[in-house]
């Protein structure tokens, strides 16, 4: 087992014991969270589905999950999740939102004029704070929240707490028929966004100074570095370290991308000897070695690191990487900030899903919230609008994107392989980690 892995599996167990000797209640094995059965009523009621059959070492790439997977819930409107909402209500309990966006809270006054009678509490809280609130409340058999929103850039969340049955999608059928079914496969999409390059428009009032992935790691001929490189720390990044995992699979295409620009085959110069998985003349491995002895400056904070990229100049160039939002600084702040595109692929579509929580105590409102939140029947609902920025992109048909002049697809962003990234991110990361240490220009 990776370290990784290891150390994530101790902190969580700690936090566990922690929950559990606060209280009596006893760690039991979560159950999976049902399809509904419409009775004469109306009314969903749980139950246990039969699990499939699993090997012993399942292979990613036959995951049961993959969606969209359409149920009794799915062809609900919204009225018919109202009425069923208000019963679970009444106890005057609100519908607990786990969110990794501010702009969430934003969502709670409109879907409450929406549905009166309904109270929802949205707790913001960052990407693994929400995933291990939810795993250790499914542990402790002890579920406070009803939705989760969280980002999935490399199988974690659904290989893992999907599978385990910590959560669950709901793919409302109305709405997914406006999204392109290949970005359902890994759950159910709020919007999407990717990470880009930065560089100075005042430095290079000519556009983007470079156009592959190959020429950030270009050198001089005294073996200087072209360009001042900031970023946030790789190996702890998941959405950074997401996309070098990409290249790893992506192999040919990066290979290819770098004859293209210098008109010669790749050379292989790094030595993964220690990596019994590790691919030999993979030019995705090839550049994780050569990024990873790179000088870098490893900045926490995207506004910062943007920042970085406005304070340097053409004499003293510098590239940051950071997440599309933060163009907005170019406006806010007046940073001399602009996107660069790249080659063979820009970056991945990064996507915030919406989960159900597996035996969460307001299932019907629940879905009726992410119904609301993603638009409605008709895309007009308002829950997205707070959402609605230049860098984010909705992935309905239906709703137009006043944001963003081009789309992601203009923008070269490749969809998520989330089976195949999962994969290899483990081998990169400890590769990242390993290399990493070996560079003399970081300590």
């Amino acid at each position: 087992m990776k370290l990784s892995k290891i150390c994530a599996l101790l902190l969580a167990l700690c936090m566990l014991l922690g929950l559990v000797a606060c209280g009596d209640t006893q760690t039991e094995t979560p159950k999976q969270d049902s399809t509904p059965a419409t009775t004469e009523d109306n009314a969903p009621t749980e139950q246990q589905p039969d699990t499939p059959a699993q090997p012993d070492t399942p292979a990613v790439e036959d995951s049961a999950f993959y969606g969209p997977i359409y149920d009794d819930w799915s062809k609900m409107s919204d009225e018919e999740l109202y009425a069923l909402a208000l019963e679970e209500v009444k106890d005057g309990s609100p519908i607990n939102v786990y969110a990794t966006s501010s702009k969430m809270l934003k969502v709670k006054d409109p879907f409450e004029e929406a549905f009166p009678g309904l109270t929802v509490d949205i707790m913001d809280l960052d990407n693994d704070e929400v995933l291990q609130k939810c795993r250790l409340e499914a542990n402790a058999d002890n579920v406070q929240g009803d939705v989760l929103q969280v980002k999935d850039v490399n199988g974690d969340v659904f290989f893992g707490d999907y599978e385990d049955g910590i959560i669950t999608a709901f793919y409302p059928e109305d709405i997914c028929a406006h999204i392109d079914e290949d970005l359902l496969r890994y759950g159910y999409p709020l919007y999407a966004s990717q990470s880009f390059w930065y560089y100075n428009t005042e430095a290079f009032p000519d556009g983007q100074p470079i156009d592959s992935w190959w020429q950030i790691v270009e050198r001089n001929e005294d073996g200087s570095q072209k360009y001042r490189i900031f970023t946030k720390e790789i190996g702890s990044e998941t959405a950074y370290l997401s996309i070098f995992a990409s290249f790893i699979v992506n192999a040919d295409q990066l290979a290819a991308d770098y004859e293209k620009v210098y008109g010669e085959e790749l050379e292989y110069t790094y030595d993964a000897s220690g990596f019994p998985n590790v691919p030999a003349n993979n030019a995705g491995v090839e550049y994780l070695w050569r990024f990873s002895q790179m000088k870098i400056t490893f900045i926490g904070d995207g506004d910062e690191l943007v920042e970085a990229v406005h304070n340097s100049t053409a004499d003293d160039p510098a590239l940051a990487l950071a997440s599309a939002g933060k163009i907005t600084n170019r406006d806010d702040s007046g940073y001399n900030i602009a996107w660069v595109v790249l080659s063979p692929y820009n970056g991945l579509q990064n996507l915030e899903y919406m989960y159900v929580v597996n035996n969460c105590k307001h299932p019907a409102g629940a879905r009726l919230f992410i119904r609301f939140v993603t638009g409605g029947a008709d895309g007009e609902s308002g829950g997205f609008k707070p959402f609605a920025k230049e860098g984010n992109w909705p992935v309905r048909d239906d709703m137009k994107d006043k944001k963003n002049e081009m789309t992601l697809e203009e923008l070269n962003a490749a969809e998520p392989d989330l089976a195949s990234i999962y994969n290899v991110f483990l081998d990169a990361q400890d590769l990242w980690i390993y290399w990493l240490d070996q560079n003399p220009n970081i300590r």
